[in-house]
């Protein structure tokens, strides 16, 4: 593995736990600021990545690592702790709760687009010939520092927000439809979700179904980015 390798890796590894902290974190601090507190006391409302690696050492550690060293992409997980019995007694705060991490990651796009357009009004960017996960945008002189790791941070983040609202199980979109439930058919539908093996089967249709529907998404974020270019 060559000395650039690496540091795309590293670079990789910094969004990623970025991301990912960011994404639990608002799980937590949703639950805590709604009533549930379990995510607090767990140390997990903070941008301190050390309480999430604590939690899912092998999801946002070793897997990404793996990931990566094998294909030069990275992907993992992470997870905040919440009281069961409270998401069942407000499927609505619970909604909002699970909506709050792909929010994170919204934000984290939105942030990255408005960094890339002001470099671009400021000369420090420019648009290239062609586009990749990990090269959205160009730089001139000292800015091509910041190419990569801006790139990953607008293209991860898109990544994560569409995945994780996907209305399957385990992802945060299935938290969704409690928020408009009946109390006797969202308890009908919080045991259905319980069901490992139903999450099982939710990951593989999520699997199957995403590159179908992140292609159309990324480009519309790509127009929305550069408009009247794409």
């Amino acid at each position: 593995m060559d000395s650039g390798t690496i540091v795309l890796g590293l670079t990789w590894f910094v969004v990623f736990l970025f991301s990912t902290t960011l994404h639990e974190a608002g799980h937590a601090f949703a639950a805590w600021r709604l009533g549930d507190p379990t995510a607090y006391e767990g140390g997990q409302v903070s941008l301190n990545p050390l309480p999430h690696i604590r939690r899912e050492p092998f999801g946002m550690v070793l897997v990404p690592i793996i990931s990566f060293a094998l294909n030069q992409w990275m992907m993992g997980w992470a997870s905040a702790p919440y009281d069961p019995s409270w998401a069942h007694a407000h499927p609505r705060r619970a909604g909002v709760m699970s909506l709050a991490g792909p929010a994170a990651n919204l934000a984290l796009v939105v942030f990255a687009g408005v960094v890339i357009r002001i470099g671009l009004l400021a000369g420090w960017f420019y648009v290239p010939a062609s586009l990749s996960f990990t090269r959205i945008v160009g730089g001139n002189g000292w800015a091509e520092g910041a190419v990569v790791p801006l790139s990953i941070l607008f293209m991860l983040n898109l990544l994560l927000f569409v995945f994780n609202l996907l209305p399957v199980p385990p992802l945060d979109g299935s938290a969704i439809l409690p928020m408009f439930l009946s109390e006797s058919a969202n308890r009908w539908y919080s045991d259905l979700l319980h069901q490992p093996m139903l999450s099982l089967i939710g990951l593989l249709i999520a699997w199957k179904i995403f590159p179908y529907l992140f292609q159309p998404v990324s480009l519309i974020a790509l127009r929305l980015l550069y408009p009247g270019l794409l």
